[in-house]
């Protein structure tokens, strides 16, 4: 199936035919290539007499485009056209001895991850996921922060694209006009009292079609959408790995406390009215008051000020 999609174009129709010749297949395979592909979400124009072609311009992820950048800032890059989860494969690496600064990409995963055991939705195409694994000196217990360090690492990124009112939410989302951009998922291992390995996955929307938002629990939007114009998928991993460098750098040696009034400034949230509610159903509402040095979430409540640790916690929005 990804032999075919790469022959495929956003501006022209090839046929089958051709597309069978140069790949060394049968017309049947491209036919049957192109039907898993739209079942997975790929929209795909299909033309008697003139073949196929995308219905929107795609940029497939391109190891040779990337990786030179990705090893000037000392990373380790693997790019894969199917995983069960990035995150799962490579914490299945981490623990066999993968080396500090490990990102694997893919193209697809079919058991994407997501917070508090969501699934992660995306069509084949649609967005970016990748993960990075990173070898703290830190312990386990160090890194409550890393989370929002991430964030903050997306956000800058997003920003050098073009993106300049993106925002943060917390513990762990990316927000564009109060709606749901990406996403980061921590996974930690370490000894009590040693160093610790973090493997940090990372979702971006980047082309939604409407039929699989319907289906996402809250409100979502794609870059396709805040920018007005394709986005090349491997320019964003590769200034996403740039601005993760930075802060993971950062959040390494001296902590989050630099990072703390910047993350402020960025919060959807910051200063305004808010519900957070437990998994449980109970609640409590009060103004945001910021993010304390361990990265919990400050409420200011009618009984006083409250601290939120990041859990089995939704934080939103109170709009009277």
């Amino acid at each position: 199936m990804f032999r075919v999609l790469r022959q495929l174009s956003g501006e022209e129709f090839r046929s089958g035919e051709a597309i069978a010749e140069r790949l060394g297949i049968s017309r049947a395979s491209v036919h049957n290539a192109v039907r898993q592909a739209q079942d997975l979400g790929v929209e795909i124009y299909s033309v008697r007499g003139r073949g196929y072609r995308l219905v929107h311009p795609h940029s497939w992820l391109d190891l040779d485009a990337v990786e030179p950048v990705a090893e000037s800032l000392g990373y380790r890059l693997h790019v894969h056209d199917q995983v069960d989860s990035t995150n799962s494969r490579l914490m299945a690496l981490g623990q066999a001895g993968a080396e500090h600064k490990t990102v694997l990409a893919a193209e697809w995963q079919t058991g994407g991850k997501g917070r508090r055991g969501r699934a992660w939705l995306s069509p084949l195409g649609g967005g970016l996921a990748f993960s990075v694994l990173w070898r703290f000196s830190r312990t386990a217990s160090d890194l409550s922060c890393l989370s929002l360090a991430v964030g903050l690492g997306l956000v800058r990124a997003l920003r050098e694209l073009g993106l300049a009112d993106v925002q943060l939410k917390w513990p762990n989302d990316v927000l564009h006009r109060d709606r749901k951009l990406a996403g980061v998922l921590i996974e930690l291992q370490g000894e009590a009292q040693g160093p610790s390995m973090a493997v940090i996955g990372v979702g971006l929307n980047v082309r939604l079609p409407e039929p699989l938002r319907a289906e996402i629990e809250q409100p979502v939007t794609d870059l396709m959408e805040g920018l007005g114009e394709p986005v090349d998928r491997n320019h964003l991993l590769v200034e996403c790995l740039r601005q993760l460098d930075q802060v993971l750098v950062h959040y390494e040696q001296d902590g989050f406390a630099g990072l703390r009034a910047e993350w402020e400034a960025s919060h959807a949230f910051h200063g305004r009215e808010a519900r957070m509610i437990a998994a449980q159903g109970e609640s409590w509402r009060g103004r945001v008051a910021g993010i304390d040095e361990a990265g919990a979430l400050l409420l200011d409540t009618e009984t006083g000020q409250r601290r939120f640790y990041s859990g089995e916690l939704s934080l939103r929005g109170v709009t009277a």
